[in-house]
């Protein structure tokens, strides 16, 4: 459907159509032919090359990163951040290999940047079959650690932002290990993502060698100058956990998805797909303990919406849905937690 006031072309829809039937059809026609429109404005729209140059790589990483980490969208996956600096013979890097260890034996895949360091920790944790290595190519790094340079599950990327936005749409939980302006810039972006409700909520765990105090002076940092100061709220700081115990980042990880599996929004209700619905006594908690951030409709059961049948993987669950006012996430991390204490 046209957007108001966008002018219609009927011939070029038409020769776009042909081409995609000419190509044999696949999957999202109407998306994909949105996409040739975009393309072919920019013949018009855009005259500097090398901003043309940036949508034609971007475009291209994306589909080939897509398609990579197609088959095994039913398996989740961990990102797991950290300095490429850090020593085979460090704490932080047996910390990131048992936790990788542990979280694979758990039926998660990981996912890292794929060069040293921790990356490389994460990866010889998990082994080859459970690891997916997102790589970035720089002037003097860096090269593909020996654990996934040969593997098929590896794609190497130009731009950090194509980078970034494969690791949190294809992240399940966030394992974030001490690191350098990378591993801040990741772990920011991941919490700043979930504040907004610019991605799904999801475990983010910092993990710091044993006794460390890497993390909790971070956080120390975020409440002296960011809670304090009124830049973030206190429900905020449940977006993310702090351990010095990879056994413990395995748990909190692991409970996150003990009964709660999705959601999405369905015009102005947040849908949670469930593995065991809530019963009505605990909806009436629900609704009591949570008031704050519900607008419009109380929390109530429902049966999978029409608009939900794009995904066909999670009709067979128990769903709630509700009116959430998009703005307290902090909050609704803990609804979802308790969901799964449930």
């Amino acid at each position: 459907m046209a957007k108001p006031g966008r002018k219609i072309d009927r011939e070029l829809q038409r020769r776009i159509q042909d081409l995609i039937a000419l190509k044999g059809g696949g999957h999202n026609p109407d998306l994909v032919q949105d996409i040739i429109e975009s393309a072919l404005k920019l013949l018009g729209d855009v005259e500097y090359r090398g901003d043309v140059r940036v949508i034609q790589t971007a475009l291209r990483e994306l589909r080939y990163a897509f398609r990579l980490f197609a088959p095994y969208k039913e398996t989740r996956k961990v990102t797991v951040f950290g300095s490429a600096r850090t020593e085979r013979t460090q704490p932080e890097y047996l910390q990131a290999l048992e936790f990788s260890r542990l979280i694979a034996e758990a039926g998660f895949m990981v996912i890292t940047g794929a060069g040293s360091g921790i990356m490389h920790a994460g990866h010889e944790g998990a082994g080859p079959a459970r690891s997916f290595g997102v790589n970035i190519r720089l002037p003097w790094e860096q090269a593909a650690n020996p654990v996934i340079s040969n593997d098929k599950k590896l794609v190497t990327l130009k731009y950090f932002f194509t980078r970034k936005l494969v690791f949190i749409r294809h992240s399940d939980a966030v394992a974030l290990f001490p690191g350098g302006f990378g591993t801040m810039d990741e772990g920011f972006e991941t919490l700043t993502l979930m504040q907004t409700g610019k991605s799904q909520l999801m475990p983010l765990v910092l993990i710091d060698k044993p006794g460390g105090s890497y993390w909790n002076t971070w956080d120390r940092q975020v409440r002296d100058h960011l809670l304090r100061n009124g830049l973030i709220s206190q429900d905020d700081l449940h977006l993310y956990q702090i351990t010095d115990s990879p056994e413990q980042a395995v748990k909190w990880i692991t409970r996150f998805y003990r009964n709660f599996c999705s959601s999405r929004f369905v015009k102005d209700l947040l849908v949670i797909r469930l593995r065991r619905a809530p019963t009505p006594s605990a909806l009436d908690a629900l609704n009591e303990d949570f008031a704050e951030i519900i607008t419009g409709r109380r929390i109530h059961l429902t049966k999978p919406l029409p608009e939900e049948r794009d995904d066909p993987d999670f009709l067979d669950l128990p769903r709630i849905a509700f009116g959430f006012n998009r703005r307290d996430y902090g909050r609704l991390r803990l609804m979802i937690d308790r969901l799964n204490s449930l």
